[in-house]
């Protein structure tokens, strides 16, 4: 043992641990975490201008690599930004410490200047919440937030006062402790399932992020049951590539093929997914749901049969006890759905499809650069880009073209705010990955209402010469949310964006700024952004009236369209008038 200080115990740790960068805004109470960080190798401080940033790339760097992401913020308000970043890697299950500052000791409890409960703020998004108050907890509680953040892959917090950080203690160092290999599910819970399955005739594999290391095995069987593989969008860089099974996403993002492997089944076989949306089952089709977390298991749509164990090893069992189909007509039938359907797609990505935009588009976005069809930028970038990349994508519309438009090779990688539905995730977490992976392409699918909601930090890519290439989607438009508004049958409201040159933006900001008016254009700029060495903004005009049509639209959804549209087009006219007068 020998005397360091608190946060160089801390700090050791994390080096110990694999961890190679904390994100974060320095302040005094976190001084002496950061001059330990200063003075030791094998780490770095990423600074950036806004604590969420920090958060997001944290998360980013722990789905990317299973270890651990770590952030930071000082005390009060630097922890609180930290919260929304925070949320989405727990909803992610992903593994990330937060350093978080304090008020001196002395001062907890006296409402202080910048005094906030931290134990408080931090329980509902945290499996581990601590201050530590005294040396004699260390290395015990650092040990313990480790443990608990990668054990149950969530957010552990400690929070240390600006006066405790500096103190000397003589401790232990922190272990690095290994993870149990996950188990099969019982034998006599998978009897059952096979029991079910063998009495179907059709059966459809609803395949999730945790099958990403089960991807052979989920193959076997998918071949064995001539079943298709309806894949969630986190399972989509795993399950798009050299795939005969492959029918896309289901939900608000996916495609009627997809729909039809749902509701045509005699049973749905779920493997590693949390897929939330309840109005996509049938309730009539029998589920049977592989899980390795018990709580998963049936929360979203009764099962038949819950199976809670390791993915691969589940489904290599169930494997070698199923019986062969030798039926594959729900297999042709869904497949042929879904080649016709991305047919269909296909053309939408052609950039000269369009001469003009679609529909109406009042007085204010009437305007001919905004004539660029969403789906030939992300069919281009998807064809451009490295078999290696990273894509980070904003939720909303960038996720809905890059799920529809992008396919994924073997050895991409694919993040976003998938459960958490969060804006401005795209470019923190393009960030998070650069860091990790210098060497690889990282391209991140921003929509505009998201890249100019965080835009300071795209001078955190600029200091750290990160060279993360920026698409944005620039509709000028909350597109997801007009989509919404119209399919309840209301006009669009408070969605439209005044945004300026992003281009010319993200040049003053010391990146290349690339800005695409023209169809003819959308190759050569794309092209151009990916050979860069450094980080790039391409703003894309983009057709604000583009639209999603879900896989099973509703008359209730096309007629509140229709009305919409009807309103849109009356207020806009009027509109007019009033200004003629």
């Amino acid at each position: 043992m020998s005397d360091r200080t608190i946060s160089k115990v801390l700090v050791d740790g994390l080096v110990a641990h694999g961890v190679t960068h904390v994100f974060g805004v320095v302040g005094d109470a976190l001084n002496s975490v950061t001059e330990a960080i200063r003075l030791t190798d094998g780490i770095d401080w990423v600074g950036v201008r806004h604590e969420e940033v920090a958060a997001y790339a944290a998360g980013a760097q722990a789905q990317l690599t299973g270890t651990l992401g770590v952030c930071a913020g000082t005390v009060g308000p630097g922890s609180i930004h930290l919260l929304n970043g925070l949320y989405d890697a727990a909803k992610s299950h992903a593994p990330v410490l937060a350093i978080t500052g304090q008020v001196p000791l002395a001062e907890i409890g006296t409402d202080y200047f910048q005094e906030v409960d931290n134990d408080h703020l931090f329980r509902d998004v945290s499996v581990y919440n601590q201050t530590i108050v005294d040396g004699a907890q260390v290395p015990r509680v650092v040990q313990e937030a480790f443990d608990a953040a990668l054990a149950q892959r969530g957010v552990a917090v400690l929070s240390i006062p600006g006066d405790v950080g500096p103190a000397e203690v003589d401790s232990e160092p922190i272990r690095v402790l290994g993870m149990p290999r996950p188990a099969a599910a019982p034998q006599d819970e998978i009897d059952k399932a096979v029991a079910q399955i063998d009495a179907a005739t059709n059966v459809t594999i609803l395949a999730g992020i945790g099958a990403r290391n089960a991807r052979d095995q989920v193959l076997a069987l998918a071949d064995k049951l001539a079943a298709p593989i309806v894949a969630t969008i986190k399972a989509k860089e795993t399950f798009d590539w050299d795939n005969p099974f492959n029918v896309g996403q289901n939900g608000l993002i996916g495609n009627p093929a997809a729909a039809d492997a749902f509701d045509d089944a005699d049973v749905l076989v779920m493997v590693g997914s949390d897929f939330p949306y309840r109005d996509w089952f049938s309730d009539s089709v029998p589920v049977i749901q592989i899980d390795l977390r018990s709580d998963h298991i049936g929360r979203r749509a009764p099962v038949a049969v819950g199976l809670v164990g390791d993915a691969a090893a589940t489904v290599s069992i169930l494997n070698d006890l199923v019986e062969t189909k030798r039926d594959r007509s729900h297999l042709d039938s869904v497949s042929a759905k879904y080649e016709r359907w991305r047919s269909r797609q296909a053309r939408l990505a052609d950039p000269a499809h369009d001469d003009h935009p679609i529909g109406e588009v009042r007085a204010e976005l009437d305007n001919p650069e905004h004539r660029i069809r969403p789906e030939a930028v992300a069919a281009i970038v998807g064809r451009m880009a490295d078999d290696d990349a990273v894509f980070t994508t904003d939720t909303g519309m960038s996720t809905v073209w890059l799920s529809r438009f992008v396919e994924m090779r073997n050895g991409q990688r694919l993040l976003g705010s998938f459960n958490l539905g969060s804006m401005a995730n795209a470019m923190p977490q393009a960030i998070g990955a650069q860091c990790s992976f210098p060497d690889r392409q990282v391209i991140a699918f921003c929509g505009d209402g998201g890249f100019t909601m965080l835009l300071g930090d795209l001078i955190t890519a600029v200091s750290c010469e990160l060279p993360v290439k920026l698409i944005v989607f620039d509709n000028k438009r909350l597109g997801m949310v007009k989509l919404e508004q119209e399919e309840a049958g209301l006009p669009e409201f408070g969605t439209v964006l005044d945004n300026p040159n992003l281009a010319d933006v993200a040049t003053a900001m010391g990146a290349r700024g690339i800005r695409i008016t023209d169809p003819d254009d959308l190759e050569s700029g794309i092209r151009a952004a990916l050979a860069h060495d450094g980080p790039v903004v391409v703003d894309v005009l983009t057709n604000p009236d583009e639209i999603l049509v879900p896989s099973h639209p509703s008359p209730g959804q096309a007629w509140g369209f229709a009305i919409a549209k009807v309103k849109e087009f009356i207020r806009s006219r009027g509109d007019d008038d009033d200004a003629a007068g």
